[in-house]
Formats: C-alpha cells, sequence, structure tokens
C-alpha cells in the first residue's frame, strides 16, 4: 500500500468529502479529505491504481487537485 497527499481547491462541506471520499472508494482506494488544510490523503494499491486516476477521478468530481 501507497499514501499520498493531494492538495485539493474547491472543497468546502461535507457534500465535498462525501463525493472525493465516494469516489475514490469506488476505485479500491481509501481517501480521508481534511477540508481545514485543503488536503486528502490517500491510501491505495499502487499494482492496482495509479496516481493519474486517483487525480482524474478527483477532477471528476468537480475539484482542482495543485
Amino acid at each position: 500500500m501507497q499514501n499520498v497527499r493531494l492538495n485539493v481547491q474547491g472543497m468546502s462541506c461535507g457534500h465535498c468529502v462525501n463525493s472525493i471520499e465516494g469516489a475514490l472508494g469506488k476505485l479500491g482506494a481509501e481517501a480521508k479529505v481534511d477540508l481545514q488544510s485543503g488536503s486528502v490523503t490517500v491510501y491505495f494499491d499502487e499494482t492496482k491504481l495509479t496516481l493519474d486516476r486517483i487525480k482524474e477521478t478527483i477532477e471528476d468530481q468537480g475539484y482542482d487537485v495543485v
């Protein structure tokens, strides 16, 4: 398992948390959103999921990975 912390812009509420954590959960990753710091920590199996796919999934939810 690998973990990565991403800075994400546009998150402000519980809906944002559920949207991102839910979408990444469907990919088989575990995500923890921190609204205060504007970050998402993602735990994933690098043999099954790429960092690019994680970023793309977050952006598909309407947020910007910076």
